[in-house]
């Protein structure tokens, strides 16, 4: 069983940042505390005063495999998303074939297993005819249900009031959504045909995935989860008005509504697509620099819940396409955490906070076994961050398959250095362990 004592490190964890030391046997943080000894045969690190955090979460990746992986796969994303300080990531099911069969979800679960960095699971994928099979899922082994009420791929569009209807009164799992008012898109994107043709200005992306499309949708989720019963989560908000939706005024462990925005609604705004142009096309859009200061505004008095990147990368010739064209996404995984410490430097959030909402939140949310904190009997998900290293981001260190990312140019004031999951030393000083695979996550359901 391997060994290793982390020393003279500064733990943020549970609100507090305390500096000790952390021994790791196997998988799990064997002991906490100032001045252990390393036992014979140890491998000892001196942290010599870098910050360990526990392993972020990120309850939205797409890693585009199966049939996508002329975009990315498991293999490199997850490389790319230890290298950034995230040791677990929840999948989407939108792949093909998508994952809303037993079946294909069981394979993908299996591939993870094959080729992973990090730890995983996979959310199942819901439709308007797949009920039966989305109550075989185990609670126990999968992260929760996906559901698409806008932007959704393949036939993963869920518009059947009824059917919705009975997957929010038949299940206990999580169920995660994407909120958008399709007709309400189809409407405004009509209009803007009509004016430019297929090539309309990306300026006007934010207009046409309105915050009425987002605004719409949220709240009919919401009434929805709230006459059932069910336990909603809604993804990647990106107006101030949706966050009026939701209440910080009792524990996330008791909330049935939860709410999640993404890096890129928390960095960007409207007044960057003149720069940034289709590499910041996401659905929902990024919108106003108003609806950015609400966001954050509910992310500090937590309205939201959860930082996560919805990581969905798309080759460079795609997104070099016209707007009608340009496919939305973007790849974050490897630069999420730092731009999140980029905003800790600028005194927009504490690193505290920044771990609650990243590594702490996800796990209570999902429920998943033994991860998300710093603590003796759980599994040694560990990042060790040097706050006083920078690096600017380029393409010749961007990971992803893809090649590019939307902080290409940016300079990040802190460097990520080592990240351990499951108690091996996965990337250490821009080095990977290629032999260690991530695990499939456990929930305590």
């Amino acid at each position: 069983m391997h060994t290793t004592l982390i020393k003279n490190t500064f733990i943020v964890n549970e609100g507090n940042t305390v500096k000790s030391d952390i021994l790791i046997e196997g998988d799990f943080i064997k002991k906490i505390g100032k001045d252990l000894v390393a036992p014979e045969g140890a491998t000892v690190i001196d942290a010599n005063g870098k910050h360990t955090l526990p392993g972020a979460i990120d309850d939205q990746v797409h890693f585009r495999e199966p049939g996508l992986t002329h975009k990315a796969n498991i293999a490199t994303e997850s490389r790319a998303a230890v290298a950034g300080g995230i040791t677990t990531f929840i999948e989407m099911p939108n792949t093909i074939p998508q994952a809303t069969t037993q079946e294909e979800l069981e394979k993908k679960f299996s591939k993870a297993q094959e080729t992973s960095y990090a730890n995983y699971s996979f959310m199942f994928g819901g439709t308007n005819d797949n009920l039966e099979e989305l109550l075989k899922t185990d609670p126990t082994k999968v992260a929760g249900i996906k559901l698409f009420l806008g932007s959704s791929t393949g036939n993963m569009l869920v518009d059947d009031e009824a059917v919705l209807k009975k997957i929010f009164s038949s299940t206990d799992m999580v169920i995660s959504v994407h909120c958008e008012d399709e007709q309400t898109i189809k409407n405004n994107l009509q209009k803007h045909l009509e004016e430019f043709g297929e090539d309309i200005p990306i300026k006007y992306h934010p207009i046409i995935r309105s915050e009425e499309a987002c605004y719409i949708s949220s709240s009919k989720a919401i009434a929805l989860a709230k006459e059932t019963g069910a336990r909603l989560h809604i993804f990647h908000l990106s107006t101030a008005k949706e966050t009026t939706l939701f209440r910080n005024d009792i524990p996330l462990k008791d909330k049935k509504i939860t709410a999640e925005v993404c890096v890129h609604h928390l960095n960007f705004e409207a007044n960057d697509y003149e720069e940034k142009g289709t590499f910041i096309k996401w659905n929902p859009a990024v919108k106003t620099a108003d609806d950015r200061t609400g966001l954050w505004e509910a992310l500090l008095d937590d309205r939201i819940d959860v930082i996560a990147t919805d990581h969905a990368p798309h080759t460079l010739e795609e997104k070099k396409n016209i707007y009608t064209k340009a496919p939305s996404g973007g790849p974050l995984v490897q630069h999420a955490l730092p731009a999140m410490i980029n905003a800790v430097k600028e005194g927009k959030i504490t690193l505290e906070k920044v771990v609650e909402k990243m590594c702490h939140n996800p796990a209570i949310l999902f429920e998943i076994k033994k991860r998300g904190y710093i603590k003796e009997g759980y599994y040694a998900d560990l990042v060790m961050v040097d706050l006083d290293a920078s690096w600017t981001a380029t393409k010749e260190n961007t990971l992803y398959k893809c090649g590019w990312t939307p902080f290409e140019g940016t300079e990040f004031k802190a460097s990520i250095t080592q990240t351990f999951v499951n108690g091996n030393l996965i990337f250490n000083q821009g080095q990977f362990n290629d032999e260690i695979k991530g695990k499939r996550i456990q929930f305590n359901r």
